[in-house]
């Protein structure tokens, strides 16, 4: 395997490590629908495929206020993940209200931790996170990027909203060698969002 691609698979594990977890992620079983939402997580969704999912309330984790994260893998090679979870208490449905906008906060917060440790320079994130809409449902969400020890720019796209009673935190990460885009990124969110959020 070349230099250049082992760096870019590791910044690409690195992005899709959920945010705030201190315990390593293991592969577990997850049931492909999610009971308190009632989202279902097919085999495919939106065009994507999918690859694992985490189940924090299992062990090892044993943290059921985590819930339980799925990932997909685009055609072009992007990986969006999708965590369901409510830190054991009721989300307020939106992405305006107090309570998803502080974890929204912490989010990125933890996110732009993570690049650090990871060894990665030149964090950058909008001073103003956004409003996005795919579908019905409306996001708080930021494009945060990095560079690699590789000297390859990595991406983010984090989108947070309430929903029946949980956190729905959406992320889709790509890179910059693998010829991946912001549009590519944008394309794969508005065929998989809507899917997801019927």
């Amino acid at each position: 395997m070349s230099r250049l691609l082992a760096t870019s698979l590791a910044a690409v594990a690195l992005v899709v490590t959920t945010a705030g977890l201190a315990s390593a992620q293991t592969q577990s079983t997850a049931p492909s629908m999610h009971g308190g939402t009632k989202l279902s997580f097919p085999a495919t969704l939106g065009g994507a495929t999918f690859d694992r999912s985490v189940n924090y309330a299992a062990p090892p984790a044993n943290n059921p206020g985590q819930g339980i994260a799925y990932y997909y893998s685009t055609p072009k090679r992007l990986t969006v993940s999708v965590q369901v979870f409510d830190l054991g208490r009721r989300v307020p449905a939106g992405s305006e209200n107090p309570t998803v906008t502080g974890q929204f906060n912490n989010e990125v917060t933890s996110a732009e931790q993570q690049f650090k440790f990871a060894g990665y320079t030149q964090f950058q994130k909008p001073s103003v996170p956004s409003t996005c809409t795919y579908g019905a449902i409306s996001f708080r969400c930021v494009t945060y990027s990095g560079v690699t020890q590789g000297n390859q720019r990595v991406f983010s796209k984090l989108l947070l909203t309430g929903f029946r009673e949980n956190f729905i935190k959406i992320r889709v990460d790509w890179s910059q060698a693998h010829q991946q885009t912001a549009a590519d990124a944008d394309a794969a969110l508005q065929a998989f969002v809507p899917a997801l959020m019927r």
